[in-house]
């Protein structure tokens, strides 16, 4: 597909070749870009216009830009992955990649190791958005991810001879330590949040070592107290917005748990407050099925739950930790009290022990003194 950019009653059209029941007909698309100093703005308007058609129909042309093959990665991706996973492929690729190789302006054709180092190097020192310094390396890792992506579709579609992402070095990631509290900085936890409605939230959160889309996710249905159960099944996400869904982030995720007392009483409680709220806002009251929400039955916002447990720990000059931290510190206490990892693979849910290994291994610093003073013991006697 061609095109070419026209000046019109002093402002840039991108002007389309394209066809429409087998006639060859011109489309004019403005770009609402006055015609002085905007000339490379609109090249550039242009460009993704005859990528999105040509994505459209199913074409791709062998000169077509690295930053627009992207766009048909992301594309080709929408029809494969679900929209949480969706939402976090377009802000990557739209903060960063597409924007890079768009100012570089190099062809599918020609990118190569060097060119795809250079944009990790460049990105390693100065990535961030807010200007103050790189990226992490683990999120250089997913830039990578979508650039080997894109790279993989391009060689199956026989654009490219081969994949040049695999020569590119990366920063070592270092293994992350996860933050948790003790005991006792947990029953402060307690004891400071006992008035807040944040309090169900954070106790639930604790005892079932849920993700806060598990927590979130809890539905009426998902709790039976005829049975004495509580089942994960439903969660709301968000990167860029929220999605609820009827599933968890893997297979091992769905899973169900006894009802303890204090969970029970929760909820209970929720239940009361949810019957009283529904009376007093009346035909202004939200109906859905959720067990966490504001008064008025609207649902939380992920991001609130994390920026008001911020807050709070703040206001109660407790130690910083984020709210899924809240997570690893039910690992801790379980660890603690003498469940191997196996046991707490299956609680928290990880597909993998391996996972669960790299994460809390270095938690189970008490079994491993009583070890080393059972050998110490040993040599002395």
């Amino acid at each position: 597909m061609t095109g070419s950019l026209t000046i019109k009653n002093g402002k840039y059209y991108a002007v389309l070749n394209v066809y429409e029941n087998g006639k060859r007909k011109k489309k004019w698309i403005s770009t609402d870009l006055p015609e002085k100093g905007n000339k490379r703005k609109a090249e550039q308007i242009l460009r993704e216009k005859l990528a999105e058609y040509e994505r459209m129909e199913g074409i791709v042309n062998n000169d077509i830009l690295f930053c627009d093959y992207v766009r048909v990665w992301l594309d080709h991706s929408s029809r494969k992955v679900d929209s949480v996973t969706m939402q976090s492929y377009e802000l990557i690729a739209n903060r960063h990649i597409i924007p890079y190789f768009s100012d570089t302006e190099i062809k599918l054709s020609d990118i190569d190791h060097k060119a795809i180092q250079r944009f990790i190097d460049t990105k390693a020192k100065n990535g961030r958005l807010d200007g103050k310094g790189g990226l992490s390396p683990r999120s250089l890792k997913h830039l990578k991810n979508i650039v080997n992506q894109t790279l993989n579709l391009a060689l199956q579609n026989k654009l490219i001879a081969s994949n040049p992402c695999q020569f590119v070095i990366l920063p070592q990631i270092n293994k992350y330590q996860s933050k948790f509290y003790t005991e006792k900085q947990l029953k402060a936890l307690f004891s400071a949040l006992a008035d807040d409605p944040m309090f169900p939230l954070v106790k639930i959160t604790l005892l079932y070592g849920l993700r806060r889309s598990e927590l979130l996710g809890l539905q009426w249905d998902s709790i039976d107290f005829d049975r004495g159960t509580i089942t994960i099944q439903h969660t709301v996400s968000k990167v860029t917005k929220v999605v609820a869904k009827n599933k968890t982030k893997n297979a091992s995720s769905h899973r169900t748990f006894p009802l303890i007392d204090d969970a029970a009483e929760i909820f209970k409680a929720a239940k009361c407050q949810e019957t009283q709220n529904r009376i007093a806002f009346g035909r202004e009251y939200k109906e859905n099925t959720y067990v966490f929400k504001w008064a008025d039955g609207h649902p939380y916002s992920p991001d609130y739950i994390s920026e008001r447990f911020r807050n709070l720990l703040k206001k109660h000059n407790l130690p910083h930790i984020r709210f899924h931290d809240l997570r690893h510190s039910c690992a801790s206490m379980l660890l603690s009290m003498g469940w191997n990892l196996k046991d707490i693979q299956e609680w928290l849910g990880h597909s993998d022990i391996k996972m669960t290994a790299n994460l809390y291994s270095h938690l189970d610093i008490d079994r491993k003194c009583n070890i080393a003073n059972s050998l110490g013991d040993m040599f002395k006697a």
